[in-house]
Order: C-alpha cells, then structure tokens, then sequence
C-alpha cells in the first residue's frame, strides 16, 4: 500500500514503511525519517538516500526515486552517478569564476597599492561575482560577460566597465595559465565596450582664481579647525587623498623636514617596496605644528574627529568645499593638478614634478627621476610651491619666480 502525506504525518512506529518502486520511508527507533531507494545493479542490492522527511516531501522523494530509473535505465548506477555528480560539482566550486578570481587577486595585491586591491576586489564583489561568479570559469561565455558589462554601462558607469572587462580578461588569462581554462571570453569584448571620455577632477590651474580660493579658505570660518587644517596640508604636499588622510606621525620627520609615505599607501609605488619622500617646506612644517596641537596624542595625524576608530572620512574636505562655494571649481584631488599646472609655469622640470607627484614612469626621462633620486630638486620645488602659496594666501601682487631665477 503507498504511503500518502496524511500516513506520513502519524507515522510513528519504527521501521521500513514502503510506497513501492523500491522506494521507502525508514523510522529509527530514535525517531529519525529518512527517504531511502533499493534498487538492484550489476546483479548487486543497493541503497540510495533521498534526504529527511518532512524536509523532502514525498512528492519529491517520488521524483527522486522516478530519476533513479531513469539512470537505471540507461544501464547506469545512480549512486555511482550522483558521486560522479557530487565530484563535478566539486570541481566546479574550485574552478568556479570566483574562486579564480579571489586567487588571481591574492597573487596581484602582492604588488599593487593598498588602494588598488581594494578597490578591484569591490568592483568583482558588486558586480562581477553575482553574475558570473558561481559559473565554472571554463564554461563563461563572451555573451555572458557581455551582458554583465552592459548592465554596468547602462548605469552610467562606462569607464567602471571598461575597467571590469580588462580585469575580466587578466582573470581568464590566469585561469588558461593555471590549467582552469582554455579560453578567454573577455578577448572578443575589447571593442564592444567603449571607454567614455575622461573627466578630469575639477581644479583651478589659473594663478588669480587659485590665489582667490587661497585666501577664502584663510577666511573661511570652519566648524573642525582639523578639516582646515588638512585641506591647507593636502594643497601643500599635492598628495592623494588615501595618502593624506592616513597619515601617521612616525612617517613625519620635523628635523629632516621629511614626509615619508610607506609604499604600500602609494598608488603607483607598491611594487618598488620603496617609501615615497614628501619634502616639506616651511609652511608645510607650520601646518604640521598646528595640527600636531590638535592631534598629537594619536598615532594619526588625521584621526576621525567623530570618535570612531580609524581615520578622516575621505568626504571631509570636499564636503568643505563644496560649503565654500567651489563645487564644480575644486577638489582635493585637483589640488595635484593646481601644483602641477601652477609650478609648470614656473620653469621646473616635468619629470621631477611627475616624481614628485608619484605618477607612472611614461617615459624613459622620467623614469631616470627614482623614487629616491634628485631629492634636492624636489625639496627646492616643494620650497618654492610653499612659498609660492604663502604669497598668493597673503594677496602679494609681487609673487617670488621660481627655478627661472635660481
């Protein structure tokens, strides 16, 4: 007689209670409920679990049972077969497109900037993994990829997946290199996505409209004397804003007036092991003071003025300016290209100031400036930047030139 769901919901008495096809429901003495098959293969009794009553349900276990056959039928064991399914499975887990991904991102973040693998780790996590993650890598198709791309695109976001598709490309390469895989979708995407055109972050590069904004934030009255007084720190020192914020005061050095970024901080100098040395002008140095005041007891420079663990939120500033009237005009980003078009003017050199500014060697020029080469010219430059400000913070119509007159 078959078991139907009202039997099942009373039956308590121990034992194997079947419904036919081989397929029964086994009681233990302790009260468990388990979903078994026998079946017969290779002239062998065999046995075959289907899961916990009431979890599987006996129109599942019927299906389960009905599936067996099926494998049964083709000559095949489908316990044998389920292993086999299991393995795969398994398989699949360790080459899935994630798994490649996370230990292609391992391998890398070895050379790239803090910064760098944070970043490209988040942009897999947001929209990578949940399209293609769990696909076996081997198995991805350009389609796919595709689709997963144009979702990102369509929000705007074309530079981001731009960016996806040549980190896409990077992972497959790595899954062929590694025995994963043996071909890369990404490859037959290199034109289907287009790279918008860069904006650039909003900075003034004019002598007149930067001395103006020198001497509004002079002026301006600012809730958080420490939100000033990094904004005057990261307009001094040009660096980013990862570099600023983090900033420690063991890297400060007062008697060599000398600021110096661990490289694992620096964008472009991970790979070089190699700290990046910020010459500190005179003004730099008074500004330091005056956040030392603030700050001095913590091992940050930039704490989190809010009480939490960690550093200043890297909003904090351009919030500042943005209340100042310079949305759209400034940015602390762009204080690097303000210095740079600014100290251009001036006559010193473009590979010092490309060293200065820790950008990528794109030249053989520049790449003769090493991280810890022609520190002189620098620290005139960074001397003359200070001096420069001062001057235009002050409203000096008589601004002192810079290498020209050296």
């Amino acid at each position: 007689m078959k078991l139907t769901d009202a039997k099942l919901r009373n039956l308590t008495t121990p034992g194997k209670h079947a419904d036919g096809g081989g397929l029964y429901l086994e009681i233990t003495a302790a009260g468990g409920r388990y979903w078994r098959l026998k079946y017969r293969h290779g002239g062998k009794e065999k046995r075959l679990a289907f899961g916990v009553y009431p979890a599987v349900s006996l129109k599942e276990a019927r299906a389960k049972r009905e599936a067996a056959k099926q494998v049964l039928g083709h000559g095949a064991d489908p316990g044998e077969a389920r292993k086999a399914e299991k393995a795969r499975v398994a398989v699949e887990a360790v080459n899935s497109f994630k798994a490649v991904a996370l230990e292609w991102h391992k391998a890398n973040a070895k050379r790239w900037a803090e910064i760098t693998a944070t970043k490209t780790l988040k942009h897999l996590e947001a929209d990578v993994f949940p399209a293609i993650g769990n696909r076996p890598v081997s198995a991805v198709t350009a389609p796919e990829l595709l689709a997963m791309l144009r979702k990102v695109e369509s929000r705007g976001a074309g530079y981001t997946a731009t960016r996806l598709r040549e980190f896409c490309g990077q992972i497959f390469r790595y899954a062929i290199a590694t025995g994963r895989a043996t071909y890369n979708p990404a490859g037959d995407l290199v034109r289907a996505i287009v790279a918008p055109d860069v904006r650039h972050r909003p900075a003034l590069t004019d002598r007149r409209q930067f001395g103006q904004f020198l001497r509004d934030l002079k002026d301006y009255q600012a809730a958080d004397k420490l939100t000033l007084l990094a904004t005057r720190m990261a307009l001094l020192t040009f660096v980013r804003s990862q570099e600023l914020r983090h900033a420690r005061w063991e890297e400060i050095d007062f008697e060599a007036c000398e600021w110096r970024i661990p490289a694992a901080r620096m964008k472009m100098g991970k790979g070089l092991n190699q700290a990046h040395v910020v010459p500190l002008s005179p003004a730099a140095i008074d500004t330091l003071r005056d956040i030392q005041a603030l700050t001095g007891d913590t091992p940050n420079v930039f704490p989190n003025t809010n009480g939490a663990d960690g550093f200043m939120s890297e909003n904090t500033i351009g919030r500042m300016l943005v209340r100042m009237g310079y949305q759209g005009r400034q940015t602390l980003h762009g204080f690097r290209a303000s210095a740079r078009s600014l100290l251009s003017e001036r006559g010193w050199s473009v590979a010092a100031l490309e060293r200065q500014l820790d950008h990528a060697e794109r030249s053989k020029v520049v790449a003769a400036y090493a991280r810890s080469e022609h520190l002189d010219e620098r620290r005139k430059i960074m001397d003359d930047w200070g001096a420069l400000v001062t001057s235009l913070e002050a409203g000096d119509n008589v601004v002192p030139l810079g290498k020209k007159t050296a």
